[in-house]
């Protein structure tokens, strides 16, 4: 769809707010369909796509939140996989929270130093929204400007997804309740080549195994606290699972030395499915925390790590 096509069905939608304005990366899993995988994708094509050992649902769908803050979604590597992440960013500006997300997940850099984003900075972005919970994008060419091969490319398009799917739920524009999905035109057409890999134009939702197994919600990185109590917050794909957490202490000089372990356990219950937390005291210092799965057969193994840097005054 093209041309006064597609412009009709931009009128057709909720029209919100529009912000005017204006690598070589590569995959660790060779995907041979340049297309995002579907939530519905069976087992088997997920094998074949290099995805087995991925976990086999999307992240929950961020709830409203009284905050002002925008949830956006990173590229991160854990070991030798690649997966999102979130971080909630302050992202000022008159635009609709979907857009400011998008905008901030195109042009910002993460706060912590192991995530990226293979998106570029676009001239023109404007979001709308169907009375179907279809929230469409429509960007300008520019925000392709990355050199990925295809499995990137297709991370780079849920990412998007991710981040727009999460900034209209926890803002209340779309219903949570129900599945929502997002279509991306580019200058106003559809069945654009996407990083010159995925086809655009039809409504696409999260797809599995995207999210990271492991991921730490709290403390964001680079974070201060102020008396020491550090309260640790994250999500596991594993229900129920065990997991093994270290705080380092960083000396002046950059070298990490053990200082606090223990285990945790994901959340089994269906309303906080997944969550874990626990809580330190801390003296003053520049700190990092490790948290990870624990395998039952290789226990010496560190698999899904995440990291987060932080400080205590």
């Amino acid at each position: 769809m093209s041309g006064p096509k597609a412009a009709a069905r931009i009128r057709s939608v909720l029209a919100l707010w529009l912000l005017p304005a204006a690598l070589l990366l590569t995959g660790c899993i060779a995907d041979p369909d340049p297309a995002a995988a579907p939530s519905d994708v069976p087992s088997q094509a997920r094998r074949s796509a290099g995805v087995d050992s991925a976990p086999t649902t999307s992240a929950p769908l961020e709830t409203m939140q009284s905050s002002n803050k925008a949830p956006v979604y990173w590229i991160g590597r854990s070991n030798t996989d690649v997966y999102l992440y979130r971080e909630f960013r302050d992202v000022p500006g008159e635009d609709n929270p979907i857009t400011k997300a998008l905008r901030a997940m195109m042009s910002e850099t993460p706060l912590d130093p192991d995530y990226f984003t293979p998106w570029q900075n676009p001239k023109s972005l404007a979001t709308s929204i169907s009375g179907t919970n279809v929230i469409t994008v429509d960007v300008s060419a520019d925000a392709f400007n990355s050199n990925l091969d295809a499995d990137m490319a297709q991370r780079a398009i849920q990412q998007l997804v991710y981040t727009a799917t999460a900034a209209g739920a926890s803002s209340g524009l779309v219903d949570a309740a129900q599945q929502i999905e997002v279509a991306i035109l580019v200058d106003g057409h559809t069945d654009y080549q996407a990083f010159k890999h995925v086809k655009l134009g039809a409504p696409m939702s999260r797809s599995v195994g995207m999210v990271a197994p492991v991921w730490i919600i709290d403390p964001q990185e680079g974070i201060e606290v102020a008396d020491g109590r550090v309260k640790i917050n994250g999500r596991s794909t594993d229900p129920g699972g065990k997991l093994r957490w270290q705080i380092l202490k960083v000396q002046e000089n950059g070298d990490k030395e053990k200082y606090l372990n223990g285990e945790a356990t994901a959340a089994a219950e269906a309303d906080s499915s997944g969550i874990f937390s626990l809580a330190v005291k801390l003296g003053p210092g520049n700190y990092e925390i490790r948290i990870s799965q624990i395998d039952p057969g290789r226990a010496e193994d560190e698999p899904n790590v995440d990291t987060r840097g932080f400080s205590v005054r």
